[in-house]
Formats: structure tokens, sequence, C-alpha cells
């Protein structure tokens, strides 16, 4: 595995990491402003992914998969940085600090807007990394040094195809609530 690679990998773990100090920090310890500055460091751990991505392209290697999972992951981080945040917040606090309501799943109608609401996450999440990786592939100029970068650009472009469709589909068949009475004998 190369060294962005493992990047992207010490990047997703920093990212849990810091969620998860921020967390404690602003609940069990109670600092309500610090926990909010490790929280606001996420787009920081981003920062430094792109920075390690493009250095290493200047040197001259050539783009791997590993270098285009780079630019997918800073577009994911910041589409949907905030709605990860506030789901593990919601969790956090019911789970941990026993605080809060106990989170819901969606079903029906409301389900169907989340998901479409989640689908357009994904659309800005698609125009940031294609962006990044269309300027890589720009910046680098070399057909025969940007061919991974291309060949994820069309698979993601495919799965916010299929991602649409999903969020259609919810609509036409909404997921019903269980019935907890279901199968119980009476």
């Amino acid at each position: 595995m190369n060294v962005i690679a493992w990047m992207i990998v010490a990047c997703e773990i920093g990212f849990w990491v810091v969620i998860g100090l921020g967390l404690f920090t602003r609940y069990m310890l109670k600092k309500d402003k610090l926990g909010l500055f490790l929280l606001a460091l996420t787009p920081v751990i981003d920062l430094l992914l792109l920075l390690m991505t493009g250095f290493d392209l200047y040197r001259g290697a050539t783009a791997t998969t590993a270098h285009a999972v780079a630019a997918v992951y800073i577009g994911v981080s910041i589409g949907f940085g905030k709605s990860m945040i506030e789901w593990a917040d919601k969790r956090f606090q019911y789970y941990i600090t026993k605080e809060g309501s106990k989170p819901t799943k969606r079903t029906g109608y409301e389900l169907s807007i989340h998901y479409l609401k989640g689908w357009g996450r994904h659309v800005f999440s698609y125009m940031i990394g294609a962006g990044l990786l269309l300027g890589m592939i720009f910046f680098i100029d070399d057909a025969s040094r940007t061919e991974a970068l291309g060949n994820v650009l069309r698979i993601w472009t495919v799965a916010l195809g299929v991602d649409l469709l999903i969020a259609i589909t919810y609509f036409i068949w909404p997921r019903k609530e269980r019935d907890s009475q279901k199968g119980r004998a009476l």
C-alpha cells in the first residue's frame, strides 16, 4: 500500500478520533468551546490529505486509485461531514450521556425526503471531489499518469446515478414502519 493510501486510512481514523474527542470534551467534561474547537478540526484533516496528495503528484508520482480516493474522501468529508457529526452527536448524547431522545429509524415519506437530501449532499460531494480530480488531471496534463483519476471519476459518476435511482425508489416504494407486535402469539 502506498503512502497516500496510508494517509487516507490515517485521516479517516483521525476524523473519527477528533469527533470522539470533541463529543467527549463537550458532554463529559462540559467544555463546550473546547469540544466545538475539536469538532471544527475535521476540515484540517482534509486539508492535510489534500496537501499530501498534491505534493506527491507534484513530485512526479503517477496518480493511483489512492490519489483519486483521496479526492473522493475530501469531497465526501466536506459534503457529509456536518451530517456525520450530527449523527454521532445524537447517538453520543443518547447512548453515552443518557441525555436526549433515542434516535429513531425513519420510514415512509420522511425517509424518502431524508434520502433525497442525502443524495443532494452526494451531488455536492461529487462536485468537490470531481473538481479535485479534474484539477489534478488538468494540472498533471499527462494522460498516462492520470488514467486512474479518470477511471475513479467514471465509477463515481455511475454511483451518483445509482444513488439517485435508489432515492427515487423510496418515493415509489416507501419503507414501512415495522410492526413490533407482528409474529407474536396472542
